[in-house]
């Protein structure tokens, strides 16, 4: 409400404005007019004394020239007749360039004056000062300057001129203003009652929501088309609101007959939603099975290859022991028929010393594998922390893969520090190695005889292990480097793939080592990860 206080009408605002209009103009007029009235009653009263002056300077030359003083007071008594004169002096000039006064005249009543002599310069143009107007002009005899006339006057009837101007502009203004207004009153309401009608109508509308009501026809040209737009637009709304009354009804029947649906539907919505949550926690439990099949996988295929790679040190072990018993059974036999000789046992002694290096050398290479092995498997299937230097875990990692690595002529440079000993899991570490070791052996290497593999391993200030793990391999393609990670993402589907290599590394990364890991790779440019995760440093075991 307040608002609608503060705002204009368009009835005051167009009085408003036609009103200040109006007052700026006769304002205007009336002032330029009373300027030019008063700036001519100025003029004309003191082109009037001024002529005076002259009149009587040019009378009272030859008195001037006489020294006749007398007579010219008389002659100047005459100015009684012209009522505005008040005082008149005239003054002589000698013959040295002096000023004297020569003669006066004084009106009636009115107190003589003293000379003004002094100011000869400051008068000679004329002067207004409160009620009079002053003025002196020189006397000439035959173009020789004789004297002065110094001619006081009276400017009350100019003051009663203009005072009697202004009144008679000023009711010409009221009068005019007065006018102005009863026409601007006209005027208006021919445009704003009209306006105020289709107002009170918006508003009857807007608050009872009668739409049935309409706008009158206006003799105004503007007022009247839109009056017709706005009658138009209430017809619309008019069907509008009847077509909505219609299509809700319509809601309504259907809305009765679509609650049976809408229930039956939402049963079997919900037996729906419950076998998809059964078949989703089914799939959870089957991808958890496969990552863990897929670890297990990786160990048989090593217990696989650890198994082949200890059969033939044993099998040499077996073959020399064998042998040994052979050439004992034999020595038994010389021993006992009392046949040995000093050269049969220095033979037996000879063999013997072989077959002995023999069965170390393979036994010894055998326990290697197999210590290795155990160790990798431990820690393959337990993720709790361990310490352990770097450098004889990797040891131990490419010891048990030896069975894979040795069928193929890749080279791995490990690049860490032989000292770096840290607490971690190593179990985690493990199997992430092998799995990017194997990945660059089934898919990066493919087809190519001789790559290479870096592996960079630094600890930061912030306990943070890093490993860089590089192969000069044929890349990844970029869609496919996006969803590396992913699970079931393989180049190998149909070809023993199972695409859950990567996936399982990131699980053992992100999840049991806290850690992160980036990959970055270009078509036939190699393949780069960035492993970081915290570890606890230690002293050199």
């Amino acid at each position: 409400m307040g608002e609608n206080n503060r705002a204009l009408s368009l009835k005051s605002l167009l009085i408003t404005v036609v009103m200040c209009i109006t007052t700026v103009a006769l304002l205007l007029s009336t002032g330029i007019t009373l300027y030019s009235q008063i700036t001519t009653y100025k003029e004309n009263i003191v082109s009037e004394v001024k002529t005076l002056a002259e009149l009587v300077g040019n009378s009272s030359g030859e008195m001037l020239l006489q020294d006749d003083n007398i007579r010219e007071e008389q002659a100047l008594s005459t100015l009684e007749a012209a009522s505005f004169v008040q005082n008149l002096h005239i003054y002589k000039q000698n013959l040295d360039g002096e000023l004297a006064f020569f003669a006066s005249y004084n009106k009636t009543g009115q107190a003589p004056i003293p000379s003004m002599t002094h100011r000869l310069e400051e008068l000679s143009k004329p002067k207004f000062s409160e009620d009079i107007l002053e003025i002196i002009t020189p006397i000439y005899r035959q173009q020789d300057l004789i004297g002065y006339t110094y001619v006081r006057a009276s400017t009350e009837s100019l003051n009663s001129l203009i005072i009697n101007t202004v009144l008679i502009a000023v009711s010409v203004l009221l009068v005019a203003l007065l006018l102005s207004l009863a026409l601007t009153l006209r005027m208006q309401r021919s445009v704003t009652d009209p306006i105020q009608d289709l107002v009170s109508i918006v508003q009857h509308v807007a608050g009872q929501k009668d739409y049935r009501l309409r706008a009158d026809h206006s003799s105004l040209k503007e007022l009247d088309i839109l009056a017709k737009a706005f009658n138009q637009m209430l017809e619309r709304i008019q069907q509008h609101i009847k077509a909505q009354e219609e299509a809700e009804d319509e809601y309504r029947r259907l809305n009765l007959s679509l609650e049976e649906k809408v229930s039956s539907r939402t049963t079997a919505l919900k037996e729906a939603n419950k076998e998809l949550i059964e078949t989703l926690e089914k799939l959870h439990q089957f991808q958890r099975q496969i990552v863990q099949n897929e670890k297990m996988a990786s160990l048989g295929d090593m217990v696989a290859g650890v198994a082949h790679e200890v059969n033939t040190p044993i099998g040499l072990g077996v073959t020399a022991s064998t042998m040994m018993l052979d050439r004992l059974s034999q020595l038994e036999k010389d021993f006992n028929a009392k046949q040995l000789k000093a050269s049969s046992l220095a033979k037996f002694i000879q063999e013997g010393e072989e077959n002995l290096n023999i069965i170390y050398r393979n036994l010894n290479r055998a326990a290697e594998l197999i210590s290795s092995f155990k160790q990798v498997a431990v820690d393959q299937t337990s993720e709790n922390t361990r310490v352990f230097r770097f450098t004889q875990l990797m040891d131990e990692i490419l010891m048990s893969m030896r069975p894979k690595l040795k069928k193929v002529k890749h080279d791995i440079n490990l690049h860490c520090d032989d000292n770096l000993t840290i607490e971690s899991k190593a179990g985690p570490i493990n199997q992430v190695m092998i799995n990017l070791i194997m990945n660059s052996l089934i898919h990066g290497f493919e087809f190519i005889d001789h790559g290479q593999i870096d592996i960079d391993v630094s600890l930061d200030k912030g306990n943070q292990l890093t490993i860089v793990y590089k192969d000069n391999g044929k890349g990844i393609p970029e869609e496919m480097c996006k969803r590396i990670f992913d699970p079931f993402v393989t180049t190998k589907r149909g070809q023993g793939g199972s695409g859950l290599g990567l996936h399982l590394v990131y699980n053992l990364i992100t999840q049991a080592l806290n850690g992160s890991i980036s990959v970055s790779s270009e078509e036939g440019e190699g393949v780069e990860f960035v492993i970081r995760f915290p570890v606890t440093p230690k002293t050199d075991m």
